[in-house]
């Protein structure tokens, strides 16, 4: 038992080097030159060079008791800066997937019912184009006998694509890249999604839970990101090279999130796909084959609760 606890100390005190610690010094290591070159004097590092002499000659820093001092406060303003951008990329995360959108702010409300309008619009012309170059390549192997260039069909598919996998129904890409999932499964095999995902996780095998965990901790690390650069962006009124260190933050998380939510989404819709059946055989429902129609709704009518009885039916 005192094994296991020490290794789980051991794993959680490298998490919080790694996650918190390291990347709060970073940033504290920035703050501190914004601090001291400012922005008319931005690149004079060797300004910078002789201020941190000057401070590591100080009395509080050459004795043993303020160095401790001094590195005890470094590493608890580094995990501050971390728990901190941590905060920030959890709201990021919540405004990239969107899910509760119609509950948010007014202001937020009217600008996330905006994009979602003006996404359906974009949706449903790109749409238009796809099934029309469909339409076309389906004429020329009817009349000519030969299939046309797959090229424009392609082009046509991942322009619809980058707008949203489904008609818009959420703000972000990301929101309706999850969303889409729920949209196929109820439109494939009338499957709640929300309703059914809960009680198919605990039947899920260990290996399937670790992969989906995997990509919603990779989720997290790239919102997480996004809040560093958040972080690093309010640094700019200070110091100006901080801004394209918080705009490549920024595009390398926004790439990490579309990726992390794109394979987590494919986890979630293969995932019920493939198990939802062995979740029917745990709750008696008598099926043979895979995922249908049928299926689904049984699932769906098991799984739901039912409406508490009205006064007239309850009995003493």
């Amino acid at each position: 038992m005192s094994g296991f606890l020490s290794g789980l100390g051991q794993r959680l005190a490298e998490r919080w080097l790694t996650l918190l610690v390291l990347p709060g010094a970073f940033f504290l290591a920035t703050a501190t030159a914004a601090h001291t070159l400012g922005q008319t004097r931005a690149l004079d590092f060797p300004r910078l060079t002789h201020h941190i002499t000057h401070w590591a000659r100080t009395p509080a820093a050459t004795t043993v008791g303020g160095q401790a001092v001094l590195l005890a406060a470094v590493l608890a303003a580094a995990a501050a800066a971390g728990l901190a951008a941590q905060g920030v990329g959890t709201l990021v995360q919540r405004v990239v997937l969107a899910a509760g959108w119609h509950t948010w702010p007014v202001p937020l409300r009217h600008w996330a019912h905006a994009r979602v309008v003006r996404r359906r619009t974009r949706w449903t012309a790109a749409q238009q184009r796809y099934r029309q170059q469909l339409d076309a390549d389906a004429l020329t192997l009817a009349r000519d006998g030969y299939r046309a260039d797959p090229a424009p069909r392609r082009v046509a598919h991942h322009v619809l694509q980058r707008i949203a996998p489904e008609e818009p129904d959420r703000p972000t890409w990301s929101g309706d890249r999850v969303h889409a999932v729920v949209v196929r499964l109820e439109r494939d095999h009338h499957v709640d999604l929300p309703l059914l995902w809960p009680h198919l996780w605990l039947t899920l095998a260990e290996t399937t839970r670790t992969e989906i965990t995997a990509a919603e901790q990779a989720l997290t690390r790239a919102t997480t990101l996004s809040g560093w650069s958040i972080l690093y962006a309010s640094l700019a009124a200070w110091w100006w090279p901080a801004a394209p260190l918080a705009l490549a933050m920024a595009l390398t998380a926004r790439s990490r999130i579309r990726g992390a939510v794109d394979t987590y989404a494919q986890l979630l819709e293969a995932a019920a796909r493939l198990h939802a059946t062995d979740l029917a055989v745990r709750l008696g429902i008598a099926h043979t084959g895979p995922l249908d129609p049928a299926l689904g709704e049984a699932l769906t009518r098991q799984l739901r609760p039912r409406p508490s009885p009205t006064s007239d039916g309850m009995t003493n």
